[in-house]
């Protein structure tokens, strides 16, 4: 473990070229991912079968020799374990029950043990299948970004319902958070403990929160985790990416403990370099520029580089991988970074 690139810079470490992997690197751009979606009959299915999620994990890393692979899963499986009628509409998205705040002292956690063993067997498995020197990044997603499909019953552009929810119920907010909180931190000591070298905290809709908001949401659960996952796992390596935070990701690291700061792709250059001061961050290329290639693409590579290469940094994009990205560009932004 302590010869993977990925995981010295989380302790800490400058490495030049940085490790790079790319947030949803499994995925739809890729044939051989359609191929086992399409054998594997529906998304879930994808998710909780350890040969189909062992096998879309490691085709990324056959491909491009990524420096880490992350478990193909998705932050929902919280919810799903919780019983919420989790499914996928074509063309939609995924869909839950909403919850009702009358409803949420009623969750019963005590199926996701079992409900979650597949997910923990497929981290085993890729420990076991992967390049000695490839990463293994396990993950969940963050109370406030799982509250608010819960709440909601599906996405939204600005969350604008467990908004309201938690204006009108603070106290149901608070309760669903830190069950969300425990449920998460006992997902991810399951996956460090099968052997996941880090993990990696999705806060995909902390962007849309007030500063206020942003405290009792996004960073006192985060901070739950944190505690819970170190008190099993002593030597735990966690990235947090709160998407959107902005000028709230002052502060972020040691409000909540993470090792890296993950960085969407509209973080200023002097923000992204005053946090690594403090420690590595991981981002965090436009998406859009691996779309458009050539000189777009190599401009924001060569910028992050000279920018944040001098400290612990691990290449990736401001947020996920698109369907619509050539392979050719994935091709190019690795040359671009190890040449």
């Amino acid at each position: 473990m302590k010869t993977r690139k990925l995981v010295r810079v989380l302790e800490g470490e400058r490495i030049f070229p940085p490790p790079v992997w790319l947030m949803r690197q499994a995925g739809r751009y890729l044939p051989e991912y359609r191929a086992t979606r399409q054998t594997a009959g529906g998304f879930l299915e994808l998710c909780y079968n350890p040969d189909f999620a062992t096998e879309v994990t490691l085709q990324p890393i056959r491909r491009f020799g990524f420096d880490a692979a992350i478990l193909f899963s998705d932050i929902l499986v919280i919810p799903d374990a919780l019983d919420r009628g989790l499914h996928f509409v074509q063309g939609e998205g995924p869909k839950l029950t909403p919850i009702r705040p009358d409803e949420i002292a009623r969750l019963d956690p005590s199926r996701a043990d079992t409900h979650l063993a597949p997910v923990i067997a497929t981290v085993a498995r890729l420990r076991k299948e992967l390049p000695e020197e490839t990463s293994l990044i396990g993950f969940s997603g963050a109370p406030w970004t799982v509250a608010t499909y819960m709440i909601a019953g599906h996405g939204t552009p600005d969350q604008a319902p467990a908004r309201l929810f938690g204006y009108r119920h603070p106290d149901e907010m608070e309760q669903l958070l830190y069950l969300l909180a425990e449920m998460g931190a006992d997902y991810l000591i399951r996956q460090l403990q099968a052997g996941a070298d880090c993990v990696q905290i999705f806060d995909s809709w902390a962007g849309v929160l007030d500063e206020a908001s942003f405290e009792a949401y996004a960073v006192k659960p985060v901070a739950r985790m944190v505690e819970k996952v170190r008190a099993a796992v002593p030597d735990a390596k966690i990235i947090g990416f709160a998407k959107g935070a902005g000028s709230l990701l002052n502060g972020y690291r040691q409000k909540t403990g993470v090792n890296a700061v993950g960085l969407d792709w509209t973080v200023p250059m002097d923000q992204a370099r005053a946090l690594q001061t403090e420690g590595a961050i991981q981002g965090n290329l436009d998406p859009l520029r691996l779309i458009a290639g050539g000189k777009a693409l190599h401009e924001g590579v060569d910028r992050i580089l000279e920018g944040l290469g001098d400290g612990p940094l691990i290449f990736n994009l401001g947020h996920g991988i698109t369907p619509d990205a050539p392979i050719a560009h994935v091709e190019a932004l690795l040359k671009r970074i190890r040449g």
